[in-house]
């Protein structure tokens, strides 16, 4: 069992296997228009930015470029609503420093759910409250110690 606070050495690679946090407000009207890899596209190109969105995008635009002309109109429709461009103010997104940040607390988490730690020491290691990690652990479930036998 590691030690109080150790970083478990899996967590870089925990990351990849949980599924990802819903995108953030604007982020996630994007994807219901453009998809999320347009979404997510958006959020790395110009990401914690105001961006001007036009009603109709040339093909030349920015946007156009990047996303695709199509998905590009289909955001311009969605935010514009066919009068004049509007700004918006970008999230970062799962693009973000603190996005990864969560990702890396929450696979340290889940790491010593699996290795038995207990609730109290998880919430003390990674700074999560323990309502917090007990909704995790109620999520993903704690492993079977086959030294305990059952009580029923």
């Amino acid at each position: 069992m590691p030690l109080h606070g150790a970083r478990p050495e899996s967590v870089a690679a925990a990351v990849t296997v949980h599924a990802p946090l819903p995108l953030p407000g604007v982020l996630a009207a994007i994807a219901d228009v453009a998809g999320e890899d347009a979404a997510l596209a958006i959020a790395q190109a110009r990401g914690g930015t105001q961006i001007y969105l036009p009603p109709a995008p040339g093909a030349d635009h920015w946007l156009s470029q990047l996303v695709g002309h199509d998905a590009a109109l289909a955001i311009g429709r969605k935010f514009a609503d066919g009068h004049a461009g509007v700004r918006v103010d970008l999230p970062l997104g799962p693009t973000g420093h603190v996005y990864e940040q969560m990702m890396l607390k929450r696979a340290e988490m889940d790491a010593m759910i699996a290795s038995g730690r207990s609730e109290r020491d998880i919430a003390l290691a990674t700074g999560y409250t323990i309502r917090t990690v007990r909704r995790r652990i109620a999520k993903i479930g704690r492993p079977v110690d086959d030294r305990q036998l059952p009580l029923f």
